[in-house]
Formats: C-alpha cells, sequence, structure tokens
C-alpha cells in the first residue's frame, strides 16, 4: 500500500513521526515511523585552495543551501584528487551556513586535478577545480614590527615573516594613518620571507603621530594579500616651524599714539614641527632708526595689543619652538595722518573707518560682501565679530586674491537677527588700506521695541507725534527702514486724507501713514476734526515686518478758534478806534465837530482895564481876531478887492482913531455916553452879517476905495488895534444891539483870499442868506471911523510889529 502526501513541510527537526492505525475483526494494530522532508544537496559554491608556508595546502567551500536532513542523511562531501588517485577530505556538513576547510600536507606535487562531490540520500553533485600550489600562495601576516633610524620627517620600518626555512620572494604593502584621519599606502620592493626586510618612509612631518602596519603578498603570480599585521604607533621628532602664521590688526586711536590689538592663527601651510610652541612679536619705526622691541607670548594665546605712537612701524609675529624660529610674518602700520595715500589710481583714506556704511544683503547661506577691484593692491582682507554684542567677539578676518571682488562670508556663530559688520581693506607690500564698510544680517526680525511716542503738540485739526529717542542702530534685530502712524478714531472707520487704510486681525480699520525716511522721527497727523478723541500709535518696521499694536496714544484736538476770527476782526478795530479817539479826543473833535465861535464870549467885548468915568485905551492884545494878514508896510496903502472875478484897486484911506466912552448901566451892559445915538452905532462882523444888513451907511463905515460899488460883497475888514475909546456923551445898550432883527449867514473868517488870488478861483454861492442865529459881535459908532493919513499909519507901525487886515468873504459858500 501507498500513500502519498503533498506540500509537507520541510521540519527543522531531525524526522516527522508518522503513525498508522490498522484495523480487523477485533483487533487494532498501530505502526508508525519517522518521515524525513528534505533537499538534495546543491554544487559547492566558492572552491579555493592557497597555501601560506609552501608545506600545507587548504581548500574551503560553501555548502550551499540547506537540505534539511540530518544526521546519517546529511550531505557527505569528499575531495578526490586525479593525478594521484587520492581521497583528500571525508566530511560531513555541520552547519549549512559555514565554509567547509579542508587541509592536507603537500608533497613534491605542485599541479591538482581536483573533484569535489556532495552527496545525501536524495541526490549527488560534483565540483571540479585545478590548481597550481605555486600560484596560490597566501603569505601569513607580518610580525615584529619596529622603527629604527627615525628622523623629523623620515622613518625605517622594519619586520619579520614567515616561513624562515624557505624563502617566497613577497611584496609587502605598509598603510600610513596622519592624525587626520588621513591614509597613505606605501609598497615596498621584493623582499625574501626568510629575511629581515625593512622599508624606509619619506614625506613625513616633523613631530606628527602616525600609525603603521602592513601586509604581504606573493611577488609571483600574485594570488591574495596576507592579513594585516599589528599597528605600530610613532612619533617623528621636533623640527623649526614651518610656513607662517596669518597675522591681522585692529588699530584704535588713543592720546598720544595708538593701540595696536595683534590676532594671529596659522595659515594651511603651517606647521610646529614641535612642542613648547610660543609667539614673538617685535616691532620698530620706519621713519628713523630706533631699537627694536620684542615681547613673546604663550601658545595659549592668539591676540596681544601694543602700544605705539603715531610714526609708521613694522610689526613681525614668528612663532618659535624648541628647534627654532619660524619665517616671520611681517605689516607696516601707517603713519597716523588724514593724508590720502595714491596707488595706481586708487586713492583710499587709511584706517577711516568712519566712511558711510553700506548694507549688504544675507542668506540662509551667509552674507554677501563685495567690492570694487583694481590693479592696485595684491589681495584683499575682509574682517568681522562672530559675536558683535559680546565683549569676546570672536574677531575673525580672510584673505582674498588679488582678482577676487566679491565673496561669501558663513559662520555656524551667525544668528538671525544680528548686525554684522564687515571691513574690507586692500593690501599691497605688507601695508594694508581700509576701502569700505558693510552691514547686513543672515534674516532680519521685526523690532523688538517699539517708538515710544508721544504728542509734542496738538491743534483743533492737527496732532504731532514725535518719538526722538528711538534707536536705529545695531541693536536692532534688523534695517529700520521707516515708521508706520496709526490713528484710530471712535467711529473706527478711516477717512482721514492722505492714509491708507489697515484692518487689523479684529475687524477694525486703523488709518495708517507711512515715513520712508528712517531719521525722521516726528510727523503732524492733519485733517482733524476740532474736539475730537484719536488713539495713534507709532511702529517701527524693517525687511523682517513690524510687531502687533499692543498700545495707543489717546490725545483730544483742541476747539476750534476760527469761529471767533469775525467777531474779533469786528471788535478789535473798534476797540482801537474808540481808545485812538480817547486818547486823541480833542484832535477828533477839532477835525469831525469843530466848536463855532460865541460871540457873546468874545474878548472884543471882555474889555477888563475899561473902568468907569476913567479914560482907557484898549491894548491890542485884548482883542483876539480869527484870522489875521500880515502884509508889508508898503503895501498898506493900496488894497486888493475880488468882486465877482475882478480886483479893484484904490488909494486907501486910512481912518483915524476916534474915542468913544462907555459907562455899565444896573444890569452890567456897556452904554455909549455919547450924547447922538447915532454916535453909538454898534459895529457887527459882516461876516454873519445878512446882505440887508450890510447898507450904504456900513460901507461908509468901513475902510474901503472911492470906487468901490455897492455891488461888492467882498469886504475889508482891518481889526482895530489902534482904537481907543474915547467918546462917553453917547451910550448905547449892547443888549439893545444883539436884540437886533435880522437873518445873519456865517462866512468863515479863516478863507482869507491871497493877495495874488482872484475872486473867480474862490467858491462863492447866490443863495439867500437869511438864515442865521449868528449875532453880532461889536459895536462902534459910524462916525468913529474916520479918515486916516498916511503918517498915521507909518506911526502906528512904530508900535506894532506889523500892519493886520482881515479879509471877510460873506455870501460865497
Amino acid at each position: 500500500m501507498v500513500i502519498s502526501m503533498n506540500k509537507v513541510l520541510h521540519a527543522e527537526v531531525p524526522g516527522i513521526p508518522v503513525f498508522c492505525k490498522i484495523s480487523g475483526k477485533g483487533n487494532k494494530k498501530y505502526s508508525a515511523t519517522l518521515l524525513f522532508v528534505g533537499k538534495p544537496p546543491h554544487e559547492p559554491k566558492d572552491l579555493s585552495c592557497d597555501t601560506w608556508d609552501m608545506k600545507t595546502l587548504t581548500c574551503t567551500w560553501n555548502p550551499g543551501e540547506n537540505t534539511y536532513l540530518y544526521g546519517a542523511h546529511s550531505t557527505k562531501y569528499h575531495l578526490f584528487e586525479r593525478f594521484s588517485q587520492k581521497t583528500f577530505c571525508y566530511q560531513e556538513t555541520a552547519h549549512y551556513l559555514e565554509p567547509i576547510r579542508c587541509s592536507w600536507a603537500i608533497d613534491q606535487q605542485m599541479i591538482y586535478n581536483l573533484t569535489l562531490t556532495a552527496e545525501n540520500p536524495l541526490g549527488k553533485r560534483s565540483a571540479h577545480f585545478v590548481l597550481d600550489v605555486a600560484h596560490r600562495v597566501h603569505p601569513s601576516p607580518p610580525f615584529d614590527l619596529s622603527v629604527e633610524h627615525m628622523k623629523a620627517t623620515e622613518v625605517s620600518l622594519y619586520w619579520r615573516m614567515q616561513p624562515k626555512y624557505k624563502a617566497i620572494k613577497l611584496l609587502c604593502q605598509i598603510e600610513n594613518r596622519h592624525p587626520s584621519g588621513q591614509v597613505e599606502l606605501h609598497n615596498s620592493s621584493v623582499v625574501q620571507s626568510n629575511s629581515y626586510p625593512h622599508l624606509t618612509l619619506g614625506g613625513l612631518q616633523p613631530f606628527t603621530n602616525y600609525a603603521f602596519r602592513m601586509r604581504c603578498g606573493a611577488a609571483s603570480h600574485f594570488w591574495k594579500w596576507s592579513e594585516w599585521s599589528k599597528t605600530l604607533e610613532v612619533r617623528t621628532n621636533e623640527a623649526a616651524p614651518s610656513g607662517k602664521l596669518d597675522v591681522w590688526r585692529e588699530v584704535t586711536p588713543v592720546l598720544g599714539g595708538r593701540n595696536v590689538t595683534l590676532f594671529w592663527k596659522p595659515l594651511p601651510d603651517f606647521r610646529a614641527n614641535g612642542g613648547g610652541i610660543s609667539f614673538e612679536i617685535t616691532w620698530e619705526k620706519l621713519e628713523k632708526a630706533s631699537e627694536p622691541q620684542h615681547i613673546s607670548i604663550s601658545a595659549l594665546q592668539n591676540s596681544t595689543t601694543i602700544s605705539i605712537d603715531n610714526h609708521s612701524y613694522k610689526i613681525s609675529v614668528a612663532a618659535r619652538n624648541s628647534i627654532n624660529s619660524s619665517l616671520p610674518s611681517v605689516m607696516i602700520i601707517s603713519q597716523a595722518t588724514d593724508s590720502v595715500h595714491s596707488f595706481q589710481g586708487a586713492e583710499e583714506k587709511v584706517d577711516r573707518t568712519d566712511l558711510e556704511e553700506e548694507r549688504v544683503n544675507g542668506t540662509v547661506d551667509g552674507i554677501y560682501i563685495s567690492w570694487k577691484a583694481t590693479n592696485a593692491f595684491d589681495g584683499y582682507i575682509v574682517d568681522w565679530c562672530n559675536f558683535p554684542r559680546s565683549q569676546h567677539c570672536d574677531f575673525q578676518w580672510k584673505r582674498f586674491n588679488f582678482n577676487t571682488s566679491s565673496c561669501l562670508i558663513n559662520s555656524a556663530a551667525f544668528m538671525p537677527g544680528v548686525r554684522y559688520s564687515f571691513r574690507v581693506y586692500g593690501s599691497l607690500a605688507n601695508e594694508d588700506f581700509f576701502l569700505g564698510k558693510k552691514v547686513g544680517y543672515t534674516k532680519e526680525l521685526a523690532p523688538r521695541l517699539n517708538p515710544q511716542g508721544e504728542i509734542a503738540e496738538m491743534t483743533s485739526h492737527t496732532l504731532t507725534v514725535n518719538w526722538d529717542s528711538y534707536p536705529i542702530n545695531e541693536s536692532q534685530p534688523g534695517f529700520i527702514r521707516g515708521y508706520h502712524v496709526y490713528v484710530k478714531t471712535m467711529e473706527e472707520e478711516c477717512s482721514l486724507k492722505g492714509s491708507t487704510k489697515h484692518a487689523l486681525s479684529d475687524g477694525s480699520v486703523l488709518c495708517k501713514y507711512t515715513i520712508e525716511d528712517p531719521e525722521e522721527k516726528r510727523y503732524v497727523v492733519k485733517h482733524l476734526i476740532p474736539e475730537t478723541t484719536y488713539a495713534l500709535a507709532v511702529k517701527a518696521y524693517t525687511g523682517g515686518g513690524e510687531t502687533p499694536i499692543d498700545a495707543y496714544i489717546n490725545a483730544d484736538t483742541l476747539h476750534d478758534s476760527k469761529i471767533y476770527l469775525p467777531v474779533l476782526l469786528v471788535i478789535i478795530p473798534f476797540v482801537v478806534i474808540t481808545a485812538v479817539c480817547f486818547w486823541k479826543i480833542k484832535w477828533v473833535k477839532d477835525c469831525c465837530c469843530p466848536e463855532i465861535p460865541n460871540p457873546n464870549r468874545s474878548k472884543v467885548l471882555s474889555f477888563n482895564g475899561l473902568k468907569l468915568n476913567s479914560e482907557a485905551v484898549l491894548k491890542p492884545s485884548d482883542c483876539i481876531p480869527d484870522t489875521i494878514v500880515l502884509e508889508n508896510t508898503s503895501e498898506a496903502n493900496t488894497l486888493q478887492l475880488w468882486s465877482h472875478g475882478s480886483i479893484l484897486e484904490s488909494e486907501s484911506k486910512v481912518i483915524s482913531p476916534s474915542w468913544v466912552y462907555f459907562v455899565q448901566n444896573e444890569e452890567g451892559d456897556l452904554m455909549c455916553t455919547q450924547s447922538a445915538p447915532e454916535a453909538c452905532t454898534s459895529f457887527e462882523n459882516l461876516a454873519y452879517s445878512s446882505q440887508t444888513a450890510l447898507g450904504s451907511s456900513l460901507y461908509q463905515n468901513l475902510w474901503m476905495s472911492e470906487k468901490s460899488e455897492p455891488q461888492l460883497s467882498i469886504l475889508l475888514y482891518q481889526p482895530q488895534h489902534y482904537i481907543e475909546i474915547l467918546s462917553k456923551d453917547s451910550v448905547t445898550s449892547l443888549r439893545e444891539i444883539t436884540e437886533r432883527e435880522g437873518s445873519l449867514r456865517y462866512t468863515s473868517q479863516m478863507e482869507v483870499p491871497r493877495s495874488d488870488a482872484k475872486l473867480s478861483d474862490l467858491p462863492h454861492s447866490t443863495e439867500s442868506m437869511e438864515h442865521s442865529s449868528y449875532k453880532i459881535q461889536t459895536v462902534l459908532g459910524s462916525e468913529l471911523v474916520t479918515s486916516t493919513s498916511d503918517e498915521d499909519i507909518h506911526s502906528q507901525d512904530s508900535s506894532t510889529s506889523s500892519n493886520s487886515t482881515v479879509l471877510l468873504l460873506p455870501g460865497r459858500h
């Protein structure tokens, strides 16, 4: 009976138990067995044979995949050599993952034809391999490595090999590992395995640790390198420092000289070549011979400060160890002057670090610096501080070739929001010249501090806000590009002229004004409403933006005083005019309301010196006329009268004075004492007389020309300075004179025509002169007016300075 089972899994244990139950008539039998499920063997892989001492040949191979057959059923391997018909190996598989090794002694035979067979109960597989033992030499690793005859830049390396008793030509390889991790491989010449070979290695650095190890292979028919020998660590001998130091400086002016801070660092080709390093600094004047000054700095420092005066100096820095000193690095500090040095068209001021700063752009990779390259310099230097806000700023510098005009400065110390300052110098013959200053950020941030705005001035329509104390220097996390002034109204709507709308996150709208000048720290908000409350905020902005608004300044506009302007324009002139009028009231009264003379108050009748029953003379000073025109004596005999545009001339007759005596009655009036009433005729001011009053009798009582006509309207009135009141017989009451009826018209006595004027030039009127209330001023008798000779006139001139005449122009207004 055959039972077939499909898809039986391979078991990791040796054999699967299988039970079989057999049933019969009343009898049951059981039968059991072990079921082995496996695979036939695979062809052996990676068959290889070699020898390390030419005495033993060792072959290895890989059994391949697992056959899942164990114990007596496992795969068996045997190695058969066909030339000698010998089987050298018979082995079982211990583990399918481990290679199988088989060794045997070599006789005189050097060529082998080997067949490797793998066999188990499920099948058999074979592999064939032919080899020459001389081509399969795999030497043993070298041992006893040592160094002899060591120098500063080379060593001689010795080692030993096996087998000693049979010479094999070998090629060895030496590995040299530097302290930096760099690995160098050096191959030796052909050596004998039974000798004491050595190899000299050159090109080493003085006072440097190296690690050596070796391996060897057959020089002829190379097969494999041997395993690496143990590592030998060696340090070369000391030597004088090689190369130069990279030296830079920072000059600070002080009283009477300068402080020069020197910095140095190794150039790429510099090597200390020994321990106990120190740095020697030497400086001396260039203008005149002087003793060089010298100081030594320990290796723990990379900077020092020296003091020099304002002359030019040569400064050198060198490294020294126990062997000798390195070549010095030299720099020249120019004389401290403001003069301009010119080199092939390039003019730069020495150490003028106060030039205008140029802003440069920063990126995540660093800060880009550029300058104008010229043929005037043989190189360029850029310096900066990694930590500009720290006292230990970590001063750095970098040199560039003469044909370089830009660079990207980067450092792990660069931080966003920090302003870095870079100075660019041109170098020529160890002397350096300042070219410019660059400032920049790797990334600008919004300002940390807001401007502290305050209201400086307010009117009814404007508010002035300033923020004078706000800094714009390197303390800011970005370049201050300008300011934004925000205005918030009570209506929370932006309607101010000249502003833009700015919406906040809460939905409110502000008025926004932009000031693009960072130096401007004052702004006038215009077009405001009087007596209104406004909230203002000032924000500075950079390339990184600005911070949110967190506080406002409240301010109220003033009351609009312009509404009182019309009132003031009326009140102020009125007050000024009133004050002037009050101050000059007499002048105003005289100009606007001239006082009309009162005849009753005329001094003509005020004879203070007159006494009853006595003779008295009326003095000229007691009679004050309205207007007096002074004429020359020679012209006294000739009078000009104007009448209707014609001039009348006549030989005047001088009236001799008469005497009239007055007495005072009971009522206090003066009465004429002449016996005849006609002797006491009143004399009137003809300027106030009506036309009816100007009769022929009156014309006869006045001094006039013989050829005068009755129609004359211009009369000559001469104040009687020389009339003496003598008559005492006639008495006429003055009261009667004042009660005389008749209309009188006032004619100004101030308007006296000139002797050379014409009547046509004078104003006149034909209107009736019947309505006037002005009365007579003085009375005189008609007979008092008499003729007077010229001699009397001249005699009268002796008592007075000049004759006076008054021209009265009645009826011409």
